[in-house]
Formats: structure tokens, C-alpha cells, sequence
């Protein structure tokens, strides 16, 4: 027993002394906060065209993390296809964030709603990650500046006037 305790000393010795006498770097800010420069990203969409957040700036972006297998998603996109028409003529962008699924089911899925909004493909989650993305859908309004505005989880009415009233806070 006796031996047993000189190794646990021994090692509460060392372990103390390796957190005090190596260098401490201060924490570096992760991710998404409100108020805050957008992340900037650089994603390719379904039909190959590259979208980057830092060539938006003077639009509000309505940025969409979603998934076909999603019901909270699915049932969200007709009202977002709506707001989106609603806002023609403004400088105004939708985004849609393909999260954890293929891009020919985010298709199949966007042709059967007849719907023509860009599918943006995270490739290994880096942007959902940046975005510390929680649960989907989740939706970021990044003002004309690139600023992030609002951070929005869950499934909501997007044409509802609450919804369009949000949003053309940013357009003034």
C-alpha cells in the first residue's frame, strides 16, 4: 500500500505542476454570435455554382440549415419558397444549407414542392459547425452589413407577417 500512495503523490505532483507551468493561451471565440460578423463561407450549390456569405454583403441573407428527412424542414419550405417570392425585387437572399444528407434527395425533395431555391452542400459540416448549429432546421438573418441578426431553431411560418415583418426590419 505504501508504494501505491508514493505513485498517486508522484503523479498528483507532476500533473500539478504540468498545469501550472504550461503556457496558458486565452480561449479563441468559436463560431456564430449575434451581433456579431457572420462567418463567412464558401459552398458549392446542387448545380455547381459557389456562393460565398462576403459576396451577399448589401442583401439580407436568410440562411437555412435543413434536411429532407426532416419534418419540421419539409413542412417549412412552402412557406419559405412563399416569403422568398413575397421579398422579389429586394435585396434580399435565401440560402438553403443541406445538413447530414445527400444532395439528390435535397433535390428529388425541392422538384416534387417545385421549389428553386439554391441547395448549398456542407461538405464535412465545416459551415454548420461555424455556425454551431444545435438542431435543424435552424435559420440565421445576416443583415446587408454581414451581420448576424437573428439565430432562429425549429420549424416556423416563414410568409406569416410576423415572419416577413423580421425580415424587412433588415431591408429599411
Amino acid at each position: 500500500m505504501p508504494n501505491f500512495t508514493i505513485k498517486l503523490y508522484f503523479f498528483v505532483a507532476i500533473s500539478l505542476f504540468s498545469f501550472f507551468a504550461c503556457e496558458r493561451k486565452p480561449a479563441i471565440p468559436y463560431g456564430a454570435e449575434i451581433d456579431k460578423p457572420a462567418p463567412n463561407f464558401e459552398l458549392q450549390d446542387t448545380k455547381g455554382i459557389t456562393w460565398k456569405l462576403s459576396e451577399l454583403k448589401g442583401k439580407v441573407v436568410f440562411l437555412n440549415f435543413w434536411a429532407p428527412w426532416c419534418s419540421p424542414c419539409r413542412e417549412e419550405v412552402p412557406s419559405m419558397t412563399a416569403l422568398n417570392k413575397s421579398l422579389a425585387g429586394e435585396p434580399f437572399q435565401m440560402l438553403t444549407v443541406l445538413y447530414n444528407d445527400t444532395p439528390t434527395a435535397a433535390e428529388k425533395f425541392f422538384s416534387e414542392l417545385k421549389v428553386s431555391l439554391p441547395i448549398l452542400i456542407d461538405s464535412g459540416a465545416k459551415t454548420a459547425k461555424a455556425y454551431r448549429i444545435t438542431a435543424i432546421p435552424e435559420t440565421f438573418i445576416i443583415d446587408r452589413d454581414g451581420i448576424l441578426r437573428k439565430k432562429l431553431i425549429g420549424g416556423r411560418n416563414w410568409d406569416s407577417p410576423l415572419a416577413v415583418e423580421i425580415i424587412k426590419e433588415y431591408l429599411q
